[in-house]
């Protein structure tokens, strides 16, 4: 069956979540205490102000440390008491604005970091699966319309993203090295387009500014309102990461570098995007260009997933405009005082009860 994530896998497995407190990583902790799973998760403490961790009680789902993955011992230490069968590598520094405010600190985070990651995995007895997931932007991106495919060169052209091509390479060299044998646990890399959702409130992240002005009733400010992304719900690269750890329990050849993204149809400007918001909000609501200039970032970036769809039998399930309206009505709720936790997982069951659409250009 095509996109679906097995709940007879994940039913009482011993799972390793890096990252959990983050906007991603929170989401694949409800997803995982859903299916049955049995969660350590180690992260950093979640960021002051509105996050998805405190907001939908994550922390009340799974054994939660609170640790920076550049502390080797600490990490090595968690991984060995808690015996997983499969790792899911989130934590990282994500955000390209960071990495130009803080570049060492991107660059120990999410080379040297991994490193740690992989270090302590190797050393992990009855550890079966290994998923590290990077970024579309560790591409050498030439800002062309080819989409890129997993074989494409890693590059980077500004902190974060040559972070993320390095940690690429990092994982690349421990499969050869060190996860190459009969009995060494499976690895592989997902690459994943940007992605929206409820519970995100990171700065400088579009859908978050615009939520964050429309609730306040002013008209909200565009960096680059004609730059191309891949845009998904962040539940749509996290089944591919679910089925990825999946598969790779059944054969070496799912240990490899994979793309998650949308259909082309999805890959619009953020102006696009923008406008999109606004007439899931309300009439009323509505953006302006912020004359103001910024440090580089990509004009246009598409991802080929022509492997996950046919290899991993993945493809996209919710289109933008239902991406949209499940961020947009996840948001309404916490402002009006729902329940977050019960909410989100409402939106995770809807997500896995959507028919699979028939395929589509990507």
């Amino acid at each position: 069956m095509e996109n679906m994530v097995n709940p007879e896998y994940w039913r009482g497995r011993r799972v390793f979540l890096t990252g959990h407190t983050g906007f991603k990583g929170s989401w694949l902790a409800l997803w995982l205490s859903e299916l049955g799973a049995q969660v350590t998760g180690y992260a950093l403490a979640p960021p002051a102000g509105p996050n998805l961790f405190t907001a939908a009680r994550v922390g009340e789902t799974l054994d939660s440390i609170i640790g920076d993955i550049r502390d080797a011992e600490r990490l090595s230490r968690a991984i060995h008491e808690s015996s997983p069968q499969t790792m899911l590598h989130l934590a990282a520094q994500p955000l390209v604005s960071e990495g130009y405010s803080d570049p060492v600190g991107t660059y120990t985070t999410n080379v040297i970091g991994t490193v740690n990651v992989l270090e302590a995995a190797r050393r992990a007895p009855g550890l079966e699966s290994i998923v590290v997931v990077t970024t579309d932007k560790c591409y050498d991106n030439r800002e062309t319309l080819h989409d890129y495919r997993e074989s494409d060169p890693m590059g980077g052209s500004d902190p974060y993203s040559s972070s993320k091509a390095c940690a690429e390479l990092v994982v690349a060299a421990y499969r050869r090295s060190f996860f190459d044998g009969p009995d060494a646990a499976r690895l592989a890399t997902a690459r994943a387009g940007n992605v929206i959702g409820g519970g995100d409130w990171a700065a400088n992240r579009l859908v978050p500014d615009l939520l964050c002005a429309f609730a306040e009733g002013r008209r909200a400010k565009l960096r680059f309102p004609d730059a191309i992304r891949p845009w998904q719900h962040a539940l749509e690269p996290l089944a591919g990461y679910l089925m990825l750890a999946e598969r790779l329990t059944e054969d070496v050849i799912f240990a490899g570098a994979w793309n998650f993204g949308p259909a082309l149809s999805d890959c619009v400007t953020t102006a696009a995007l923008a406008d999109l918001v606004s007439r899931h909000w309300t009439e009323a609501a509505g953006w302006e260009s912020e004359a103001t200039s910024f440090p580089h970032e990509a004009k246009l970036l598409r991802l080929n997933t022509d492997a996950a769809r046919q290899m991993l039998k993945w493809r996209p399930k919710w289109p933008l405009n239902e991406a949209v309206r499940h961020t947009v009505a996840w948001h309404r709720a916490w402002l009006s005082g729902h329940d977050m936790q019960s909410f989100s997982r409402d939106q995770i069951n809807q997500y896995v009860r959507t028919p699979n659409s028939p395929d589509e250009p990507r």
